[in-house]
């Protein structure tokens, strides 16, 4: 029996447990394995990035699970600063190019996996690509911003969008002494939350000392002679002197690679897979990580949630698949945590304006508890907001802000989302209760049932 080849293109979250995982089922004998990595890192926690840049995590190496060193001892051929730069999917081969070198080679394969990733947002403004320009998605991004910041002689950072990453970034610098400006076109920080929520994120911010400015579309980054970023200038004709600028706009898939090969994407650009997270169309060809869209199961469409833990199961689906077993991907529901200073963020499920865009007719609650009983020191205040569909009462959304405590409580709600739970359900769930851990009522609870109350009140 012939020896398959089995190329992997990406070596972070979902490329690299792929390779691993079909390594744990086939041996050298049966499968070789070639993956390439445009980086010079390997199986890292881009999601630590923010707390290596804030201090909290000692270094770099502290973010790495596993060296290209370490998945060479394991029979994969990992060519890191190798970069894919054509799919050649008729004849089942890939062109490389070595970074340093520039040579370039091509590499045949029996079975694909793509695993290209993300990039950071750029909009094209003047200046965009100027030095002291940082977007933050890999660990070379985060080597070259640290590398910076450790340079820089002035102490001004503008954060120039208000997600995760412009949240988690802001305070890194905060951290370090740097006085930061965040700038975001929305209405509140935190998109990803509504905004009567991202409000409670707004006012964490300014008590950090941080500036936050919304409404304020970016439209020029100023630069000194020597070609650095001076400050950022917005449309209102305001300018933010800075000494480094850090991109948290978003990101966005790296497929261009994939979309000149003609493999089939979704509205916002990801590789569209099914269950298996094989390549629609394309028996030989799978994707997973950031690249690729999923199924949202509480909206019943594709959407683009770039996660390391997604990027890990999309990894062990395709690696099992591969390998010669089975396995599948359902979907996901959008479960997301973060926090700035002590205050805890975490949503699940729908915001308002997505269930808005999917046609569903809801009612929204937001109330306000204690993360503990109220009388135990220290009790600390928590805000639950929670979508319900209007005539069955279906949980479509929780968000959380608050103390601690308070992101890991949206598991629940993840969970009940998932099981396709009403409201009502929710309510008869016997979750845990101490006086150090949640008042008699747990704060979900407590939404749930004045959920109930608003569905029965909105009627059909």
């Amino acid at each position: 029996m012939a020896k398959e080849r089995l190329v992997v293109v990406g070596g972070d979250a979902a490329g690299m447990s792929a390779a691993s995982q079909a390594r744990r089922l086939k041996g050298p004998a049966e499968l070789e394995i070639t993956a390439f990595e445009r980086g010079h890192f390997t199986s890292y926690s881009a999601c630590g990035i923010p707390y290596w840049i804030g201090g909290q995590v000692a270094g770099r190496d502290e973010l790495i699970a596993r060296t290209p060193e370490e998945h060479r001892a394991r029979d994969i051929d990992l060519r890191t600063r190798t970069e894919v730069v054509e799919l050649d999917l008729p004849g089942r081969r890939v062109r490389a190019r070595d970074l340093e070198s520039g040579a370039e080679s091509w590499t045949a394969y029996d079975k694909l996996v793509l695993a290209t990733g993300a990039r950071p947002v750029r909009p094209r403004l003047p200046g965009i690509g100027a030095h002291g320009v940082h977007g933050v998605q890999t660990l070379d991004d985060g080597r070259r911003l640290m590398d910076d910041l450790e340079r820089s002689p002035g102490r001004r950072a503008v954060v120039v969008g208000a997600g995760y990453i412009g949240v988690e970034m802001a305070e890194a610098l905060v951290r370090r002494g740097y006085a930061v400006t965040v700038l975001h076109r929305g209405e509140q920080p935190m998109a990803t939350l509504d905004p009567d929520m991202g409000g409670l994120v707004h006012g964490a911010m300014n008590r950090m000392g941080i500036v936050t400015v919304s409404r304020a579309e970016v439209t020029k980054i100023l630069t000194d002679e020597e070609g650095r970023a001076v400050a950022v200038a917005t449309a209102a004709g305001d300018e933010y002197p800075a000494d480094v600028v850090v991109l948290g706009i978003g990101v966005e898939p790296r497929t261009a690679l994939a979309r000149a090969a003609g493999l089939p994407v979704g509205t916002s650009g990801g590789l569209l897979t099914d269950l298996s997270m094989r390549v629609r169309g394309h028996e030989e060809v799978w994707a997973g990580g950031d690249c690729v869209e999923v199924l949202d199961l509480v909206a019943g469409r594709t959407r683009h949630i770039p996660l390391g833990t997604h990027a890990n199961k999309h990894g062990q689906v395709i690696g099992s698949n591969v390998g010669g077993g089975y396995a599948t991907f359902p979907g996901v529901v959008g479960t997301a945590v973060s926090k700035v200073c002590d205050l805890e963020i975490a949503r699940t499920g729908l915001r308002e304006r997505d269930a808005l865009e999917a046609g569903l007719r809801f009612v929204t609650v937001t109330i306000a508890s204690t993360n503990t009983a109220g009388y135990y020191p220290g009790a600390e205040p928590m805000t639950v907001k929670m979508l319900a569909e209007r005539r069955t009462g279906r949980l479509l959304g929780v968000q959380i802000v608050g103390g601690a405590g308070a992101a890991k409580r949206v598991d629940v709600a993840a969970v009940a989302l998932t099981a396709g739970m009403t409201v009502d359900q929710v309510v008869s769930l016997d979750l845990g209760y101490a006086p150090p851990f949640s008042p008699v009522w747990d704060p979900v609870l407590v939404a749930a049932r004045k959920a109930v109350s608003a569905v029965r009140a909105a009627g059909v």
